[in-house]
């Protein structure tokens, strides 16, 4: 209990209250100040401007907002709060997180097959298997050979993986704000909690875009509620990753995976044939598969695993501070 011991030591009483606490509060009001201001200023800006939140251009648009979190935790860590970068999970560690990586990247074709069959089973409508209807949406006239079809069907999953992979450092820009330093500070010593607050600040976060429909076309209202539920679940998948392997690209292995993957697939699968507010990769049919994979992490104890004591600060207030040796595997 290394970690824990000089966590301890680090408090310094004046007035009641102690020092240390008093600079995880302000990093914490400090990033969410930041976190949020740009972001929705980098967002509210083009869509003032007239740009419609469903084109493909949108996509590229709203990328500089998507760093606010990053930034913030950057800006806090060196210039608020002075805590550097010990903790920051920077190391990817592949040889010893291979595991995790692998993980990531499997988590969303289980769960579009858990949406699949759920849509099916409740007669909500039928998948799409006609990737000519599905180019004819983005690129009309382009025109499918259907001998190679079925071949186009068996090579898009693994091309959906090689855009998760390339677009991994893309979604960083979320990952190392929210996982590598919000949902490390809030509530110490209680995992299950910083990951529900961790999920709801996110997905409130992500209101300016949703509220235009972004998520769940049609249901801008619904989507404000539904969108932060999938955000905890996430918040719970995610912060289990960064914990287990110190480092904050598996985590961001498996947001990129999420909408690289699973986005792509439900939108290939079931646009414009069911409602996206129940088919969507984060809609209500995602919750079954989320739900059972965050309570597996969570009742098998693995969400307390901690991020290596190496790795964390002695002056950071963290949400687990116990050996390293005591991992599970």
């Amino acid at each position: 209990m290394l970690c824990e011991a000089n966590y301890h030591r680090s408090y310094e009483l004046t007035g009641g209250k102690s020092i240390l606490e008093d600079k995880r509060r302000k990093g914490i009001i400090s990033f969410l100040a930041i976190a949020f201001g740009l972001a929705w200023l980098l967002w509210e800006i083009p869509i003032r401007l007239g740009n419609f939140v469903g084109t493909s251009m949108f996509q590229i648009i709203i990328i500089p907002g998507a760093f606010a979190p990053a930034i913030a935790a950057v800006i806090v860590r060196q210039w608020i709060t002075r805590e550097g970068f010990a903790d920051a999970g920077f190391n990817p560690g592949f040889r010893q997180n291979w595991r995790y990586y692998l993980f990531a990247l499997v988590i969303p074709y289980i769960v579009v097959a858990a949406i699949t069959g759920l849509v099916i089973l409740t007669d909500l409508g039928t998948p799409n298997l006609s990737l000519q209807d599905t180019v004819s949406l983005f690129q009309p006239g382009t025109e499918i050979d259907p001998s190679v079809a079925n071949l186009l069907w068996i090579l898009l999953p693994f091309q959906f993986a090689f855009n998760a992979l390339i677009a991994t450092p893309l979604l960083w820009g979320e990952e190392f704000g929210w996982r590598s330093y919000l949902q490390l500070r809030l509530f110490p010593g209680r995992p299950l909690m910083a990951a529900v607050a961790t999920g709801v600040i996110w997905g409130v976060w992500h209101y300016p875009l949703n509220i235009r429909g972004y998520n769940y076309p049609g249901h801008p209202l619904l989507g404000l509620i539904v969108f932060p539920v999938s955000c905890i679940l996430l918040s719970i998948i995610f912060g289990w990753l960064r914990s287990r392997s110190g480092s904050i690209w598996t985590a961001s292995m498996a947001h990129s995976a999420t909408n690289a993957i699973g986005g792509t697939f439900t939108m290939f699968l079931f646009l414009e044939r069911v409602d996206f507010l129940y088919a969507g990769y984060l809609g209500l049919f995602s919750w079954v598969p989320l739900g059972i994979i965050a309570a597996w992490i969570v009742l098998t104890g693995r969400l307390k695993s901690p991020v290596s004591n190496s790795s964390i600060s002695n002056d950071v207030p963290t949400t687990a501070v116990s050996n390293s040796d005591n991992r599970e595997d």
